[in-house]
C-alpha cells in the first residue's frame, strides 16, 4: 500500500488547514507582528469548527514560532526575528519532501522515547495516559482520534525535558497528520486503529516502567510500522 498524494490534499487535516491560512495571513502582512488574533470563539465560529481544532491550529502556528500565547490574554503575532521553523505545506504534498521529514521524524522521536524513560515525571506520564485514553475510547473512530494521536507524541517529547524536543517533535507531527489522515481513509480503519493502539501502549508503558531501550525499540517499531502503512521504507541503523 501506498499513499495518495493527492488523496492527502482532499483529506487534509483541518487543524493544518487553518493554520495555513492563519500562517499565509502573517507572512503576507494581513496580520502583523503584535496583532493578536481573534478569539478562539470566533475563530471557531468563522471557520465552522470546533474550538478544540482552533487550539490546535493555534499550537500548530506556536509550533511553528508564528504565535505566541499569554495565558488568559490570547495568541498574538511574533517578531520575525523570533520565529523559528516554517515549511511550505506544499513540499510535503510531493512524495519525497514527505519521506524526507518523516525520515527526520524517526531518529528524534526515538531518542525522546529514551529520554522521556528516563526524565518523565508524574504530570508527564498523566498527559500520556489522557492521550491514550482519548486514542482508545470512542474518539478513536473520528479525527478526533488524530488529535490523540498527536497529543501523545507531544506529550512523550515534553517528557523529555527539553523544549527542543517539544518543538521539533510538535512540528513535524503536525505535518505527519496529513498522512494519518490520508492512510486511515485508504485501510480498514478497524485495522490502523488496533494496530497503532497496541504500538502506542508497548511505548506507554515502556516508558512508565522508565526503561530507555525497551521505549527507544518500541517507538521505533511503531514509526517503521507507521512508514509502512503509508507506502515509505526506510533503512534504519
Amino acid at each position: 500500500m501506498s499513499v495518495d498524494f493527492g488523496q492527502i490534499r482532499r483529506s487534509e487535516h483541518l487543524p493544518a488547514r487553518i493554520a495555513q491560512q492563519i500562517g499565509s495571513d502573517i507572512q503576507e502582512g494581513r496580520l502583523k507582528p503584535g496583532d493578536r488574533l481573534p478569539t478562539e470563539h470566533f475563530l471557531a465560529k468563522s471557520f465552522g469548527v470546533s474550538r478544540s481544532v482552533v487550539r490546535e491550529a493555534i499550537a500548530q502556528l506556536r509550533n511553528e514560532g508564528l504565535v505566541e500565547t499569554r495565558q488568559g490574554v490570547g495568541a498574538f503575532v511574533t517578531e520575525r526575528q523570533n520565529r523559528t521553523i516554517r515549511i511550505d505545506d506544499g513540499e510535503l504534498l510531493e512524495r519525497d519532501g514527505f519521506q524526507d521529514l518523516f525520515q527526520l521524524r524517526i531518529p528524534l522521536e526515538i531518542e525522546a522515547a529514551g529520554l522521556a524513560a528516563l526524565h518523565h515525571k508524574a504530570d508527564d506520564l498523566k498527559r500520556i495516559d489522557e492521550a491514550l485514553a482519548r486514542m482508545t475510547g470512542s474518539e478513536k473512530w473520528t479525527d478526533e482520534g488524530i488529535d490523540a494521536d498527536l497529543a501523545f507524541h507531544r506529550a512523550i517529547a515534553e517528557a523529555t525535558g527539553n523544549d527542543y524536543f517539544a518543538l521539533f517533535i510538535g512540528f513535524i507531527a503536525e505535518r505527519i497528520s496529513l498522512a494519518i489522515a490520508a492512510a486511515r481513509a485508504r485501510i480498514s480503519l478497524e485495522e490502523i486503529v488496533k494496530v497503532t493502539i497496541e504500538e502506542h501502549i508497548l511505548v506507554r508503558d515502556a516508558i512508565a516502567n522508565r526503561d530507555a531501550k525497551a521505549a527507544r525499540e518500541a517507538m521505533r517499531a511503531h514509526l517503521l510500522g507507521a512508514a509502512g502503512r503509508t507506502g515509505l521504507v526506510f533503512e534504519t541503523a
